[in-house]
Formats: structure tokens, C-alpha cells, sequence
């Protein structure tokens, strides 16, 4: 995958900083720890985080001049959810954002694999990312009346479980200072 590193002459908008534990690992893949420019300086001057690299951007005030934090950890280890909360977005990247009966990466809605209609619950154990046409294929019918097995089981995913899946799906933008503390596989265009 290509990502686009960020000339030097830019707005400090297009400047976030990569938030990092304590431990120096990114608080979330996906969505990847950003924090802008602002949010940055505040931690820094508030000494809730450390400076870990710099952009070579420079903001100024009256009386204050500093480089960009480009990485920045916090101070204080903040200890991650064991689980993750129950949401549609948690469910696609639990399943790679792909249909759990065709493979596609389109149009994706969730299935419950037991329909509501039969008892089946909302829960990490019984629902599936599904594109609409399998869905709707599939209606309020049990998956073996109709042979429609999930390619994966359902399953309550761990944090660290979505982390990994997140890290499939590397944002289009990562600054070169933050690629020590990412695990993509990933080359920089100039």
C-alpha cells in the first residue's frame, strides 16, 4: 500500500499528532489515535504527554514558539477496554468489512445469523457483517435451511482482535515520523 508523506510547508491542520500509550503503542488502529495540533500543544503544556517527534512546522505566539508534535505518548498508562463496545462499525472490522457469506466488501449491512424473528438476540454471538443481497437472500431463514454458513463464526471480540483487523486497513495518510510505532506494511511516495 501507498501512503502520501506531508510536505513541510502546510498548515498545522494538516498536522495531527500520533497518540500513543504510555507503553509507546497507539491507543487505537483503527480509527488510528490522531489528536490535532491544538489538542497536542494543551497535553504537552497541561504535562499530560511527552514529545516523542516533531514536525518541522513551528506555531508562534507573542511570547511561545514550538515545533509540531508529530508523536506524542501520554504520561500515564491508560488501561485498554478488554472488550469492545457492541456496534455496527466493531462488527465489520471484526469481519474485515467483508460479507460472511459471499466474501464481497460491498454494500455491507448486519445479519443476525438466528433472525430476530426466531429468537435470535443482537450480540456479538449472532450477528455477521452481510451485503444487502445476501441479506435480503437469506431474509428470516436459518443459515442451514438455506446453506448460507457464516466463512467465520460470530464471536465477541477482544480489543486487541480489532486492533489487529484494524492494521489490514492502514489509513491513507501516515506521517514518517509515525512509522516506527506502526505495524502496516506500507511504502511512502514522496
Amino acid at each position: 500500500m501507498t501512503v502520501h508523506v506531508s510536505p513541510r510547508n502546510v498548515s498545522p491542520q494538516a498536522c495531527p499528532a500520533l497518540v500513543l500509550n504510555a507503553d509507546f503503542r497507539p491507543l487505537s488502529y483503527y480509527p488510528l489515535s490522531l489528536w490535532s495540533w491544538q489538542d497536542a500543544i494543551k497535553a504537552v503544556c497541561l504535562e499530560r504527554v511527552h514529545i516523542v517527534s516533531e514536525y518541522d512546522r513551528v506555531v508562534r505566539s507573542p511570547s511561545f514558539e514550538m515545533r509540531l508534535p508529530s508523536v506524542i505518548s501520554l504520561r500515564d498508562y491508560v488501561q485498554p477496554a478488554r472488550y469492545p463496545a457492541f456496534t455496527r462499525f466493531n462488527v465489520f472490522l471484526r469481519d474485515r468489512f467483508e460479507c460472511q457469506y459471499c466474501g464481497t466488501h460491498h454494500d455491507l449491512t448486519f445479519d443476525h445469523v438466528i433472525p430476530r424473528s426466531r429468537g435470535g438476540k443482537t450480540t456479538w454471538d449472532n450477528v455477521v457483517a452481510a451485503c444487502s443481497p445476501c441479506n435480503l437472500r437469506k431474509a428470516n431463514r436459518m443459515p442451514r435451511d438455506i446453506g448460507m454458513i457464516p466463512l467465520q463464526k460470530p464471536y465477541r471480540p477482544t480489543v486487541y482482535d480489532l486492533h489487529n483487523n484494524g492494521r489490514a486497513f492502514p489509513p491513507n495518510y501516515l506521517h514518517e515520523s509515525w512509522l516506527d510505532y506502526l505495524y502496516w506494511d506500507i511504502e511512502l511516495e514522496p
